[in-house]
C-alpha cells in the first residue's frame, strides 16, 4: 500500500484482512486519537515525517509452515539470521514476521495451546481475542499506541491453558527489509492458572539512509500461580525509531520476568511494565542498553504494586560509547493497598569514552508504611588499570574492552537462552 496515512487507507487495510466491523471502528477511533496526540514530552527527540512511512507491505497471501514454500529471498534472510537453524534444536514453536505480515509459522509441540499470528487469532477465536485485546495497553495512552491501534498488522497470539508447561520456548522474529517501513505488530499472551511459558523475541532491520519506525504493542496476562518469561534481543539498524509499549498484569502468586536487550536503533523508548495486581505476585526486569554513535536509547522498566506482599526487582545495565546516549528511565510505585511489599532498583552504567553520556530518571513512590523501595545507581568509566592489565597479557585494546563489557553484563547474559547469549556475544564483538 502507498505511503501516507488516511481514513481511506485504514478502511482498505481492514477490508483486505476481512476484519469484523468492531475492529474497523477501533482502527478509525485510534487514527483520530493519533492525529490529536503529540510526541512524548520526555526522552530523546523524535524527528521523522509520518508521510514518508510505508504503513503496510505484504508480499505473501498466506503464511507457510514449510520453508520450501517461502520465497528464496525471504528464506535466505532468516537462514542468515540463524532463525531456521534454531527452530528444531531449541524451540516448541516459531512465528516469523517479514515486513507487515507473518510469513512462516510452525508449532512443534502437541500440547493443547493456541499459538497463531494475531491476525489469524482474530478470525479463529474472535471472542477470546476481543476479551484481551486493548484491555491492558489502551489505544489512547500515547501517540504510538494510537498509531499501532490504527494500523496494527501481524504479531503473535498465544494462549497457554491451565496446568500446561511447555518443554521449550516459543519464539517470534520480526524483520524489516524495506526502506522507510513501519512495523506495527500486536502481541497478546495469556498464561492461564498454574501454567508457564518462556517466549523469545528477536528483531532486526536492514540499514537505509532514511528512517524506519517500529511501534509494537505487547499485552501479557499472567494468571494465578502462572509464570511467564519474555526474553528479547533487539538489534535494529541505526535508522530505526523503536517506540514500543509492553505491559503485563500478574495475578495471585504469579511471576513475570522481562529479559530485555537493546543493541541497535537510532532512538529507543521502551519501558516493559508489570502491574502486580495479585497478592504475592512478583515482577522482575533485567535489561541492557548499548548505545553507540548517533544512538539515543531511553530504556528501563515500570513496576506497579497493587496486591499485598508483592515484590519487584529492576536491574538496568547501560553502556555508552563513541558519543552514544544510554539512559535509564523507570518507575516503581507501591500503592496504598500493597502492604508488606518490596521494590528493588539497581542501575549500573559504564562509559567507554569521554564523549558518551548516561542519565538516570527514576520515579519511586511508596504509599503505605509497611513497604519499602531501595534504589542504587552507579556510573563508571572503563577501568584503566584493568585495561592495562589485559593489554599487558597480549590482548588488543578492542578485545580488552570487549572482555570488560562482557563481564559488566554477565547478570543479563546468564538469564538468556544459550543461543541468544551466543548471539549477544557476537553483537558486542561487532
Amino acid at each position: 500500500m502507498k505511503n501516507g496515512l488516511s481514513k481511506e487507507f485504514i478502511i482498505n487495510l481492514s477490508k483486505s484482512k476481512n476484519e469484523p466491523k468492531w475492529m474497523l471502528d477501533f482502527r478509525l477511533k485510534s487514527y483520530e486519537k493519533f492525529l490529536e496526540l503529540d510526541n512524548p514530552k520526555f526522552g530523546p527527540i523524535i524527528d521523522f515525517d509520518f508521510d514518508e512511512i510505508l504503513y503496510y507491505k505484504n508480499e505473501h497471501e498466506k503464511y507457510q509452515d514449510n520453508w520450501e514454500n517461502v520465497s528464496k529471498k525471504v528464506k535466505n534472510t532468516f537462514c542468515n539470521l540463524g532463525v531456521i537453524d534454531a527452530e528444531d534444536k531449541y524451540l516448541d514453536g516459531v512465528s516469523n514476521q517479514y515486513e507487515s505480515e507473518v510469513i512462516y509459522h510452525k508449532q512443534n509441540t502437541n500440547k493443547d495451546i493456541i499459538f497463531l499470528s494475531t491476525d489469524e487469532a482474530l478470525q479463529k477465536y474472535p471472542l477470546l481475542f476481543k476479551e484481551y485485546f486493548n484491555n491492558l495497553v489502551k489505544y489512547d495512552e500515547n501517540k504510538y499506541t494510537a498509531l499501532n491501534g490504527a494500523v496494527w498488522s501481524g504479531g503473535t497470539f498465544i494462549y497457554i491453558p491451565k496446568n500446561t508447561k511447555l518443554d521449550r520456548p516459543l519464539q517470534s522474529y520480526f524483520r524489516i527489509d524495506t526502506k522507510s517501513l513501519g512495523q506495527f505488530e500486536r502481541t497478546i499472551i495469556i498464561v492461564d492458572d498454574d501454567s508457564s511459558l518462556e517466549y523469545i523475541e528477536g528483531c532486526t532491520a536492514k540499514s537505509y539512509s532514511s528512517s524506519a519506525l517500529h511501534a509494537g504493542v505487547v499485552e501479557i496476562y499472567v494468571k494465578d500461580r502462572a509464570t511467564m518469561r519474555y526474553s528479547t534481543i533487539q538489534n535494529w539498524s541505526t535508522d530505526v525509531y523503536n517506540l514500543v509499549t509492553k505491559r503485563a498484569i500478574v495475578s495471585d502468586h504469579g511471576k513475570m520476568e522481562w529479559i530485555d536487550g537493546n543493541i541497535g536503533s537510532k532512538v529507543t523508548m521502551k519501558y516493559p511494565s508489570c502491574i502486580l495486581k495479585g497478592n504475592y505476585s512478583t515482577g522482575n526486569s533485567i535489561s541492557v542498553a548499548y548505545a553507540k554513535k548517533n544512538q539515543a536509547l531511553d530504556a528501563g522498566a515500570k513496576m506497579i504494586h497493587i496486591g499485598k506482599n508483592t515484590k519487584s526487582n529492576i536491574i538496568s545495565k547501560s553502556i555508552a560509547e563513541d558519543g552514544g546516549i544510554s539512559n535509564y528511565r523507570g518507575t516503581t510505585k507501591i500503592c496504598e493497598s500493597a502492604t508488606n511489599s518490596v521494590g528493588i532498583v539497581k542501575c549500573d552504567t559504564i562509559l567507554i569514552d569521554d564523549n558518551s553520556r548516561s542519565d538516570t530518571y527514576p520515579t519511586n513512590i511508596v504509599l503505605n508504611d509497611t513497604s519499602c523501595i531501595s534504589h542504587e545507581a552507579s556510573v563508571s568509566k572503563v577501568d584503566e588499570d584493568k585495561m592495562f592489565y589485559l593489554m599487558s597479557k597480549g590482548l588488543s585494546e578492542d578485545r580488552a574492552k570487549e572482555l570488560i563489557i562482557t563481564g559488566f553484563i554477565a547478570d543479563f547474559k546468564k538469564e538468556l537462552p544459550m543461543e541468544y547469549a551466543v548471539e549477544l556475544n557476537r553483537l558486542i564483538k561487532e
